[in-house]
């Protein structure tokens, strides 16, 4: 009866053999029992003992030598031979027990610790799924044709001698044992009145558990909806990392391979946390099996259910596991809270590494004893990093256009390792939309690319606003225009100061760029932000007021919490327009009120600090501004109301090439005697164009003068003779109206 196992597949038919042989003991002893003969008239009632005779003579699964014959009238015979072929079968499992831990059935029970009662029950269960006519020797062993899963009671009599050693198997069958924990069989309560007792309880093996004992490694399709397994294609040396962090790690790979570890990785989305862990499994040579909590969690499957199943795959694909967004579970409901504890309970157990990742920091406390735990934290990648990431995203196609420059790429934006390689393929396919032939990626689909990149929840506090204006637009005296360009030097040469001249190290805090532009309305302030924002290349948000400012205590922080986050990470330009309704001084506190104000305006103090971004604040009242913001500005531009030669070269510079301005247009009066600002200015010509097509003509001065005197009526100004002076009969009439 030696044999040599050589597959899987052998050692398990050996196995099964062994199952059977308790199989015909059992039919043996049944059949001396009194009350077993069935009359022939029964036939289709009931399964006869030929009928038996024929399923155990020829099992479809093992080899077709002739077994025993089993005879009514020989049963202890039968028995004694069961027994010495049991031990015959048993002889070649004992000669290769090192080969038994290669095989599935040895990794289960090694990997869940099963006892050999746990496995020859899985074992029994087995046998209906490979032949149908195991159904009805079921039904004949229970004596009921309609019972066709093996009990829990018939497996106990299968395999325990005495009813001392029943009684103890029963904990085999509790929720918390392994074969119920992992969901490996189901108890099924056939009985459709009241609640029966364990014993008669019906057991089915899991549907996955058979699957992996043949051979077959898909994912159990329940968690398909929220679980991946990757094979793991990174080396830990080729992944961008901080010098300090790949070094640790380099040295930890020795560790990893000796004992598991929980690893918490801390950082924003796209930092590299997944890439990093699947370096490790690629070191170890293991796969990673991917989990999302937050789908696990809105899946709508129990925690009892999910969590087990999760670390039952991981171990059946000998994986370490990598759960996305661990710290969904921090949050104080009931089903997070519950998710929590059975990942926790999971983790204490698991033979493989853990990756744990997550937004925001994280200890575990007193949650794993006897695990070493490690915690690593991500932050945006650098200048350099960001430089390397653009390059090896384009690993030197030539699908890039000559003006292209991903120096600047990285200095702009600052985008983490996923967001690169998704603006570098979404500029891609901007390119091969505009031109399917050639497909050159241009500056202008990588930089479309990367704002949308950066584009996030700013949209519900900020408007955004498209840059329409460029350098020749704004008229601001020669000290002002020489200070909006400085800015921008600032911004392209951020990278330079502070990383390459060691300026980051001089500085913890304040490494934003904080703008005041202060002057009256219309003086070009908005103006000049759209013209920052195009020449950067940069989107420009301006925030919205009525949407931050809230009644309620703390919801404005949190307002502002979230506009500074999200500007840091959409790469924005944030602008604060009539500031010094949110920036203003603080006062004497002389109620609640007063000292909640007073938090808000402190607390925005400290986010400036912390801002590594633009902010530009405009106000038409600087002395409203408390001191502290003032201190804290990097520029603070003065906007003065134009003088003449500058509103002269406003008025010619506000009407387009197409726009039919007369010759005669008196555009030296307008700009001598209206002393206005751009904003005023851009109105009046702009009514002067309606009033000129209503007309059906040009754009004359005596359009000019009237959508002058509605601009005055708006600003509550009144029509004198001095200003108007020979045009003044145009208006006097209303004029006199409006002092009456």
């Amino acid at each position: 009866m030696n044999q040599e196992l050589k597959t899987n597949l052998d050692y398990l038919l050996v196995e099964l053999k062994r199952i059977e042989l308790k199989l015909y003991k059992q039919a043996a002893r049944l059949r001396t029992e009194a009350g077993r003969a069935i009359e022939g008239r029964f036939r289709g009632l009931f399964i006869s003992e030929n009928e038996v005779d024929t399923i155990l003579g020829s099992p479809s699964f093992i080899s077709k030598e002739k077994l025993l014959k089993l005879d009514n009238s020989a049963s202890q015979a039968l028995a004694e031979s069961s027994e010495q072929l049991e031990t015959n079968i048993t002889k070649p499992e004992k000669g290769n027990l090192r080969q038994k831990s290669l095989f599935r059935l040895g990794t289960l029970e090694r990997s869940f610790q099963l006892s050999a009662f746990e496995i020859d029950t899985l074992l029994i269960c087995l046998l209906p799924e490979l032949d149908s006519r195991y159904q009805k020797l079921y039904g004949y062993l229970q004596d009921d044709i309609t019972q066709k899963s093996p009990t829990v009671d018939l497996v106990l009599h299968l395999l325990c001698e005495s009813f001392e050693q029943r009684l103890l198997a029963r904990q085999y069958f509790l929720p918390q044992a392994p074969l119920m924990k992992y969901h490996f069989l189901r108890l099924r309560d056939d009985h459709s009145i009241g609640q029966w007792p364990l014993v008669a309880n019906s057991l089915q093996i899991n549907e996955r558990i058979t699957d992996y004992l043949f051979g077959i490694d898909k994912v159990d399709f329940r968690l398909l909806p929220f679980t991946r397994l990757s094979r793991a294609k990174h080396r830990l040396e080729d992944v961008l990392l901080p010098d300090e962090i790949k070094s640790r790690l380099l040295k930890l790979a020795a560790c990893f391979k000796k004992e598991s570890m929980v690893i918490y990785f801390q950082g924003g989305k796209g930092v590299g946390k997944y890439t990093t862990a699947d370096a490790i499994c690629y070191e170890l040579g293991i796969p990673l099996l991917v989990v999302d909590v937050n789908r696990m969690v809105k899946a709508g499957i129990s925690p009892e259910t999910s969590v087990p199943l999760v670390f039952r795959e991981g171990l059946l694909q000998n994986a370490a596991l990598y759960l996305n967004g661990f710290d969904l579970l921090f949050n104080n409901d009931n089903e997070a809270h519950s998710v929590y504890n059975a990942v926790m309970n999971g983790i204490a157990s698991y033979p493989e590494q853990v990756f744990l990742s997550g937004d925001i920091a994280w200890e575990p406390g007193t949650g794993l004893h006897d695990k070493r735990f490690i915690g690593v934290e991500f932050t945006m990648p650098s200048y350099g990093a960001r430089k390397q990431l653009w390059e090896k995203c384009w690993n030197g196609e030539m699908h890039l256009t000559a003006d292209i420059d991903l120096s600047d790429l990285a200095r702009k934006f600052r985008l983490n390792g996923g967001q690169i390689c998704d603006a570098s393929a979404m500029a891609r396919n901007l390119a091969l939309w505009r031109d399917p032939e050639q497909g050159l990626v241009t500056n202008q689909d990588l930089h479309s690319a990367c704002r949308q990149q950066s584009r996030h929840k700013l949209n519900t506090l900020a408007r955004k606003i498209d840059p329409k204006y460029r350098w020749e637009d704004i008229i601001l005296p020669r000290d002002q225009m020489e200070q909006l360009r400085e800015i921008c030097y600032h911004v392209k040469h951020h990278y330079t100061v502070y990383d390459d001249w060691g300026f980051n190290h001089k500085l913890s805090l304040g490494k934003g760029l904080n703008v005041l532009f202060a002057g009256p309305s219309g003086t070009g302030k908005t103006m000049a932000a759209e013209i920052i924002a195009h020449e950067l290349g940069l989107d420009l948000y301006k925030i919205d007021l009525s949407a931050v400012v809230s009644k309620y205590i703390g919801e404005t922080e949190k307002n502002l919490d979230r506009i500074f986050y999200e500007g840091q990470t959409s790469n924005a330009i944030l602008f604060f327009d009539e500031a010094d309704a949110l920036f203003g001084k603080r006062s004497e506190v002389r109620d609640s009120h007063d000292r909640y104000a007073n938090v808000e305006i402190a607390y925005l103090l400290q986010k400036m600090d912390e801002y590594d971004g633009i902010v530009i604040l405009a106000t038409n009242l600087r002395k409203n501004m408390d001191d502290a913001f003032a201190r804290r500005m990097h520029f603070s531009i003065e906007f003065p109301v134009p003088d003449a030669s500058d509103r002269y070269r406003i008025w010619k510079g506000i009407f387009p090439p197409e726009a039919p301005l007369s010759n005669d247009a008196d555009i030296n009066f307008m700009a001598l005697q209206f002393k206005i600002t751009g904003g005023n200015i851009k109105n009046i010509a702009l009514g002067a164009a309606f009033l000129a097509a209503e007309d059906g003509g040009c754009i004359r001065t005596e359009d000019l003068i009237r959508a002058t005197k509605r601009e005055y009526q708006k600003l509550g100004r009144l029509c004198t003779e001095g200003e108007f002076a020979q045009y003044f009969e145009l208006v006097k009439g209303e004029n006199h109206d409006n002092t009456n």
